[in-house]
């Protein structure tokens, strides 16, 4: 799914963040609006459309006088909202294919949901998890990258590719081994600092039909994502970390396989070019400071973190050679762009494309 922005002229707003009512189970605390408290990407969110996906917050006498780090609204978007959009920090999008509504993402604090007429809240959740949420998280100052990742002996680990090239597979597959789940599809990272951090954000992968059955499970008994979704979502909540893990490798996939399982470093350039290619959002937060920003939080995690490719082959029963080939090149690190980017500059074709 992909979102448009409009933009106009910034003009002040106030915050609301403070006009929500909390409530716990079923029963309003003040009264007139029913808000859910959740915790993922290490915020604290208020919202008045039910997650299932997220993780619950405990309903304390704490927690409803603490303001939350991120709201999320449904309803209309007022006229001078819409008129205060800059393409940036606050951010009109317009979703597509199918047309759902409008949402406002502001500060990286608030999300306004305006759905068209008839669209069900599973339709909608799928969209405020995926590009709404990255936007959010990029005006927070974090890199959004189309990445699962899962944690092993304290660290993450992560798998960069598109729609439909295995990440949550793969991610599934290391959870049956013993390992921790932290993201699918939209992985935060706070590359400032010693070392790039990755936030948990919610329990779940989603599956098709033959992945869920190579994991011994009945696709009909998983839970729906929404009704016309070819996938659906497998709860992996078990030893789901609750605080940040520090980034010790990258692979990228594949839309190719192989007649071989293999993992081989990228060179520099390379990895820079996986890392704008695989980055979420990047069509809609357009105006040039975001744009570099984006750039040098991809330039600095270069420094920080190896990158290699893996190559699969095709078989879902291969599953646990891959999850093995990664545990052994995690053990016996090779040498690769993280830590050595030299001189390196952003390719000029590449920069003018982007700005």
């Amino acid at each position: 799914m992909d979102i448009r922005s409009h933009s106009s002229e910034v003009i002040p707003l106030r915050t609301d963040a403070q006009s929500f009512v909390v409530e716990t189970g079923c029963k309003s605390v003040k009264g007139s609006l029913k808000v859910f408290v959740y915790s993922a990407y290490n915020l604290c969110i208020h919202s008045e459309l039910a997650f299932p996906e997220l993780v619950s917050c405990k309903v304390t006498p704490d927690t409803t006088e603490q303001l939350p780090d991120v709201v999320i609204y449904h309803r209309q978007i007022s006229n001078c909202e819409a008129e205060a959009a800059n393409g940036g920090n606050r951010l009109l999008g317009f979703m597509e294919s199918p047309q759902i509504g409008r949402f406002l993402v502001e500060f990286g604090h608030k999300i306004v949901v305006e759905p068209a007429p008839g669209i069900a809240e599973d339709i909608l959740r799928p969209c405020i998890l995926g590009p709404i949420f990255a936007v959010l998280l990029r005006q927070r100052g974090l890199l959004v990258l189309h990445a699962s990742s899962v944690a092993i002996n304290g660290e993450a680990v992560a798998f960069l590719g598109h729609s439909g090239w295995g990440k949550s597979t793969l991610a599934n597959a290391f959870y049956n081994q013993g390992y921790s789940l932290l993201t699918d599809d939209v992985m935060a990272i706070q590359v400032e600092g010693i070392y790039p951090m990755i936030f948990p954000g919610y329990p779940y992968v989603r599956l098709l039909p033959d992945s869920a059955a190579s994991f011994g499970h009945d696709f009909e008994s998983l839970a729906f994502i929404h009704t016309r979704a070819p996938k659906r979502n497998n709860h992996l909540s078990q030893r789901f970390p609750q605080k940040p893990l520090p980034l010790k490798q990258i692979y990228v996939l594949e839309n190719l396989w192989h007649s071989h399982n293999e993992v081989k470093p990228l060179h520099i350039q390379e990895a820079f070019v996986e890392f704008v290619r695989h980055s979420r959002v990047t069509n809609v937060l357009i105006t040039e400071d975001f744009v570099s920003s984006h750039l040098h939080l991809c330039t600095e995690l270069l420094k920080k973190v190896p990158v290699s490719r893996l190559r699969r082959r095709r078989s879902l029963a291969a599953l646990p050679d891959i999850v093995k080939l990664v545990e052994e090149d995690l053990a016996n690190p090779r040498a690769s762009c993280g830590g050595d980017t030299g001189e390196f500059k952003i390719p000029n074709s590449l920069r003018k494309n982007l700005l």
